[in-house]
């Protein structure tokens, strides 16, 4: 049984009350061009997603995309660094706290109404407070038309990335779209996602029947994987890497590129382990042109203040996993941007 609670505006009505001013349409053309130039080998630089594991609240996000702003200023000749405005949060169990879009205030019930226009705001002030547009997950489908002109990446997690309206959506998306190996590690079913996001479909979506030409930037994320025990296995390293990139020779896909998650299954949520991880692909990077030409960036996980938090109590502290504090970041950005 469905209880009906609150009817939800379409995205035009949405869109038309709060609109991106045309300013901040410009920044957000500029840097949709940066991150795609990454994706399709046009630009050596190395795409950053960075950010809070979910974005719970708008005030310590806003200052850590400023900082974030003001560091760009010094590594934009390597780097093109993506804020992370992760505004829905996947749940192994289906209950907890689900993200912004849902719960506008993590310690009260969902509103999704007022959870759209939390999120539009948060990222619209973002762009202004620091000059960059950000990445979020498409974690429901039906509700990317709610933010995409807003975002100028966007990622299928690992729980959604065998889901086929994901799959069909990420194909008429106009931004480069990450898509993440499934839990289970399958590099065939990861590769598999993408040719379906890559290629042109017709299918259903919140009312319509819809034709896609295909998102030839869609691409790999490697976030490990887990096994029927619950133990995580790294696919960071050299030789699955390479694996991937063989199945991209194989495959015919088009612009191959490799994003390497270094939190999750591969880091085991060992927060601090990020740095390690970003250290060892970027002297992989240095040892093998195969391996550089297609890796080419970084999902790390990274908030004001270090770990996570059970409660929101503590200013700029993740609620859901534990991230790298700021000065870790700062250091390591500055680090990855000299060695690219």
């Amino acid at each position: 049984m469905f209880e009906k609670q609150i009817k939800i505006p379409d995205p035009e009505e949405i869109l038309a009350r709060m609109p991106l001013p045309d300013n901040l349409k410009k920044i957000k053309a500029e840097r949709d061009k940066l991150v795609s130039d990454v994706i399709s080998g046009k630009s050596n630089k190395l795409l950053i997603i960075v950010g809070p594991c979910s974005a719970h609240e708008q005030k310590p996000v806003l200052e850590y995309v400023e900082r974030l702003g003001k560091l760009n200023d010094k590594v934009k000749d390597k780097l093109v660094l993506i804020p992370r405005i992760y505004t829905n949060k996947p749940r192994t169990r289906g209950v907890g706290y689900k993200g912004m879009f849902s719960q506008p205030d993590p310690t009260k019930s969902e509103d999704i109404l007022k959870g759209i226009y939390a999120i539009r705001e948060l990222n619209i002030k973002a762009i202004e407070a620091g000059g960059l547009s950000a990445a979020d997950e498409m974690l429901y489908p039906a509700n990317i038309h709610y933010v995409d002109d807003l975002l100028s990446y966007i990622a299928v997690g690992a729980r959604s990335s065998e889901n086929q309206l994901h799959r069909l959506v990420a194909s008429g998306i106009d931004v480069p779209v990450g898509v993440k190996n499934p839990m289970s590690g399958s590099i065939l079913v990861m590769l598999n996602s993408i040719y379906a996001a890559q290629s042109g479909q017709v299918f259903k979506l919140n009312g319509w029947q819809v034709k896609t030409d295909g998102n030839p930037l869609a691409h790999a994320i490697l976030r490990g994987a887990v096994d029927g025990y619950g133990n995580d296995i790294p696919n960071f390293h050299y030789e699955t890497v390479m694996q991937v990139v063989e199945g991209y020779q194989k495959s015919g896909l088009k612009n191959p590129a490799i994003i390497i998650d270094a939190n999750h299954s591969n880091s085991g949520k060992k927060f601090k382990q990020q740095i390690r991880i970003c250290e060892e692909v970027m002297q992989n990077r240095l040892y093998d042109s195969d391996f550089k030409r297609n890796v080419k960036g970084f999902m790390i996980e990274s908030f004001l203040e270090e770990g996570n938090q059970t409660e929101d109590k503590i200013y700029g502290k993740s609620i859901t996993d534990p991230c790298l504090g700021w000065c870790d970041t700062e250091r390591l950005l500055l680090d990855i941007a000299e060695k690219v």
